[in-house]
């Protein structure tokens, strides 16, 4: 994707004239990620963002506040007795989501404003972790390069040449182009932001319904019955709280952060249950927050993630050996310490090493179970449910994988004596 620089008007692959003309005062609020040097010099103060000093000695700050229903933009203003006070209070507005019914929607022409307000209607919908994940993409990836685009200036030879160069040149540190998973989660942002902003009464000049990008399938890494045979013997030496969960992974299917979350309560000796019912993960931490990053427990990500796995026995015995206080963490032993995903990948990692198999992620251990239940003749819609699966196409499509042993053992089946 071309980004132009003519009299003050960036552009991102369309004619000159067809851009907006952006203010840099526009561009300081609205994309601190792209450069000043990139849209020429600032009549404001070179000490800061939108903020100059008066005549009276006080510093003034500016910053957009909505625009008219004929597109005039309304600023607001704070005042700080010192750069610092004024910078402060200038940062706590252009932070403050932009909260509007519908009928105010009409006031917001900028794409980027509709976005404020769409990941504003979405906290309600859906979960923390998902709006932490969309709001990461509006910030890096959307908004410095559409967000200042009137929305009905967004078409559809714009978007495919945007997702264009986000493939080939999309990665904040230049160094190349997001994978295609990456980029389908942001079309995925585009596609529900527009379809919010259409039914909020906004003239949408293209639809996004044929909007996509090609993902190569990539081929999932299943342990082979000799491989698993030889991660086991490490599990199953010196056995401790971290191997133990590793092999609870591989024989119940159960995805990283369910582990990780997972305590003594939640596993039934008794009744030889395992209950799914939290999660764990790392997410995008909000901006005025030092850390980048921060670990939440919440429910699974879907209702059928929530699900009782009968336990073999032998797990039952192990778990036995290590069961401690209901509400500590299986992981830890401990209520107040968890170990993350992160560490328990990298804990995994250690594993495969010292077993001498192929490099293999977590997640390996889920297609592992799924694959190896289906060679011992599991029922597909029991196993769809023990993964946590909403239909068995997921089941089927996604998780199972014939081994090269099963195909052997089908086609043994095909000889002269069977046709007639």
């Amino acid at each position: 994707m071309r980004k132009v620089k003519e009299n003050g008007k960036i552009c991102i692959g369309v004619p000159i004239e067809a851009c907006i003309t952006l203010e840099t005062t526009v561009f300081h609020s609205l994309a601190p990620s792209i450069s000043p040097s990139m849209i020429g010099t600032s009549q404001m103060s070179k000490r800061g963002e939108n903020i100059y000093k008066r005549k009276d000695g006080r510093w003034e700050g500016r910053y957009i506040k909505c625009r008219t229903l004929q597109g005039k933009i309304q600023y607001g203003y704070v005042y700080g007795k010192s750069y610092s006070e004024a910078k402060a209070k200038l940062k706590e507005n252009a932070s403050t989501p932009i909260r509007a019914s519908t009928n105010q929607m009409a006031q917001f022409t900028l794409y980027g404003e509709i976005l404020k307000v769409w990941l504003l209607s979405a906290k309600n919908r859906v979960k923390e972790s998902t709006i932490s994940r969309y709001n990461h993409i509006v910030q890096r990836h959307i908004q410095p390069f559409l967000g200042n685009y009137q929305i009905s200036e967004i078409g559809a030879a714009l978007l495919e040449e945007y997702i264009d160069y986000l493939l080939q040149h999309g990665r904040l540190d230049g160094s190349g182009g997001l994978s295609p998973k990456s980029v389908a989660d942001i079309i995925v942002v585009i596609k529900s932001s527009m379809r919010y902003a259409q039914e909020n009464g906004y003239r949408i000049n293209c639809s996004t319904t044929g909007l996509s990008v090609k993902r190569s399938k990539k081929d999932m890494r299943v342990l082979s019955k000799k491989e698993q045979q030889q991660l086991e013997c490490v599990l199953m030496q010196d056995t401790d709280l971290t191997k133990f969960m590793v092999l609870l992974c591989l024989y119940t299917g159960i995805r990283i952060g369910e582990a990780c979350a997972l305590r003594w309560k939640h596993i039934r000796l008794d009744s030889g249950i395992l209950e799914v019912r939290e999660t764990m993960q790392r997410i995008q931490a909000p901006q005025n927050i030092a850390a980048k990053t921060r670990v939440i427990i919440t429910e699974p990500k879907s209702a059928c993630s929530k699900r009782d796995i009968p336990l073999p026995k032998f797990l039952i015995q192990y778990a036995a050996q290590f069961q401690t206080e209901r509400k500590a963490f299986v992981l830890t032993g401990e209520t107040d310490q968890f170990i993350e995903p992160r560490t328990l990948q990298n804990r995994f990692r250690n594993y495969v090493k010292a077993s001498g198999i192929e490099h293999a992620n977590y997640h390996a251990l889920r297609h592992t179970f799924a694959t190896r239940c289906v060679e011992l003749g599991f029922e597909i819609k029991s196993l769809s449910e023990i993964l946590g699966h909403s239909n068995v196409n997921i089941t089927l499509n996604k998780y199972v994988h014939s081994s090269i042993e099963l195909k052997k053992q089908n086609m043994e089946k095909l000889n002269p004596a069977m046709i007639e």
